[in-house]
């Protein structure tokens, strides 16, 4: 079963690309807990930090 990916409207061209160097057993643990609930990675950080917005009284605007 492939795995669930962000499909947000991007709007006018491509998103900006985001690069974060993260210890490889921090990335193991994420990897796993993703794995698990069978997203990406990527979805998974874009949607806590969309979380976190709210949490703070934002509205994502993406």
């Amino acid at each position: 079963m492939p795995k669930i990916k962000d499909r947000t409207p991007k709007g006018e061209g491509r998103s900006a690309a985001f690069q974060l160097r993260i210890h490889p057993e921090l990335h193991d643990q994420l990897r796993a807990l993703t794995d698990d609930d069978n997203v990406t990675l990527s979805y998974w950080l874009k949607d806590l930090a969309r979380r976190e917005l709210r949490r703070r009284g934002i509205e994502p605007k993406g």
